[in-house]
């Protein structure tokens, strides 16, 4: 195989459909930025949301900002948005709260539907949020429910069954980067009369996804990863139409009432994907959040996903390429159709590594015990970027200045 040169990046980068898109992010001059998988980039409009939110809408228009700026409506308004993304309706999706809180809502929601049943699969090595969320849930039922955890696909094929209530699964594994067959798990799923809950947390914005196309019940993803929503900004639910009105989310606060400003006594439920709120929004991350959707939404899909898969193809090549002696392990499937947008490695002393690398300008992360993330967020990361941060990689281990980093780890003041 030829060797791969910058050259050939930069060459990669002239022929970019997505490279304006680049444009309309705040990136560090002298940063290669491979963490939007964690926190998005900030889009430049941002802060002209922000200002125009907090000066001409609170400050200007004070409390006639729910009715006159469409404040109210907003988590669906933004929800409309974000379904064109995922392959949702027009109602199908509100972006509101936390995803831990949108986890919560939608497994018991999901819950009622199968009441005799108690069993939920999950993925035992998901981001803990979710798995700890449930571990709540069947606690606050009483215990009734068992969680069966599975660890590879066909182990999740093999645990749905008829027993089974709910099956709760993240779509890209948040540390390897792997990619489930939401189709086929999700077929298998209402075969046996169970209800599908998929996380879109690292899928979201990053693939195409075709929500309805694959019959899914319920879903929920963050806005701050590759929807460049910011750092907290809130979560969304998908909430299929054939549910609404019937699958009843227990956190029945004002704005999932059926008539929010009669301000009755007692609970009735809205018949629609109102009823998958709580209570009143944070107007102001909620109002940022939709610069980022709006990119996300202008965006052709398969050219994000197709350069996703050839960035990653790339970052692999290099490493190979490049840093072999090294020993690095790919975590990451090869596979083009099992990958999300992410290269995971493991190596012995990651955490030092990639100490160097963030020192170095070389913006990554890592999970415990061993794991170097990196992510290969389309709309703004360049071929030329992948190049340069497997150089400083190659340059840090062969000159050894990772050891400095273990060093200091070893005898850091506790």
């Amino acid at each position: 195989m030829q060797k791969i040169t910058r050259e050939d990046c930069i060459q990669l980068d002239s022929q970019d459909v997505l490279a304006d898109f680049r444009n309309e992010f705040n990136l560090p001059a002298n940063d290669i930025y491979m963490c939007g998988n964690s926190l998005g980039a900030m889009p430049k409009k941002a802060m002209a949301k922000v200002e125009q939110v907090m000066l001409d809408q609170w400050g200007a228009s004070l409390i006639k900002s729910w009715n006159i700026h469409g404040w109210f409506n907003l988590s669906q308004s933004i929800g409309d948005k974000l379904a064109t993304t995922i392959g949702a309706d027009v109602g199908e999706v509100v972006v509101t709260d936390a995803t831990g809180i949108n986890v919560f809502k939608v497994l018991a929601a999901a819950l009622t539907l199968n009441p005799e049943r108690k069993k939920i699969v999950m993925e035992g090595s998901n981001f803990p949020t979710d798995n700890y969320t449930a571990q709540g849930l069947v606690k606050l039922l009483g215990n009734q429910h068992e969680i069966v955890f599975a660890e590879t696909e066909q182990g999740i094929l093999d645990a749905i069954d008829d027993n089974v209530a709910v099956v709760c699964l993240t779509q890209v594994h948040y540390k390897s980067g792997r990619l489930l067959d939401m189709k086929s798990i999700t077929e298998k799923t209402q075969e046996c009369g169970a209800i599908s809950v998929w996380d879109l947390c690292h899928s979201g914005g990053a693939l195409p996804i075709d929500l309805n196309a694959c019959n899914v019940d319920f879903a929920i993803g963050c806005t701050y990863k590759y929807y460049n929503g910011g750092p907290g900004s809130p979560a969304f639910v998908f909430c299929a139409k054939r549910h609404q009105g019937k699958a009843l989310q227990p956190l029945t606060g004002w704005y999932s009432h059926d008539a929010p400003f009669a301000f009755e006594r007692d609970y009735r439920p809205a018949s629609n994907i109102n009823q998958m709120l709580s209570g009143t929004q944070g107007i102001l991350s909620l109002a940022v959040s939709e610069i980022g959707i709006d990119i996300a939404s202008r965006a052709d899909v398969n050219e994000i996903r197709n350069k996703s898969l050839n960035l990653s193809d790339l970052f692999m090549r290099l490493i190979e390429q490049e840093c072999a002696e090294f020993n690095f392990e790919l975590i990451t499937p090869t596979e083009r159709a099992r990958r999300g947008s992410q290269v995971a490695m493991s190596h012995e002393n990651g955490y030092a590594i990639m100490q160097c690398l963030i020192a170095q300008g070389v913006m990554g992360d890592f999970r415990a015990p061993d794991t170097l993330r990196f992510g290969l967020t389309p709309l703004y990361l360049r071929f030329v970027d992948v190049w340069d941060a497997v150089a400083k990689l190659k340059d840090i281990m062969q000159q050894g200045t990772w050891q400095e980093a273990v060093y200091n780890q070893k005898h850091a003041v506790t």
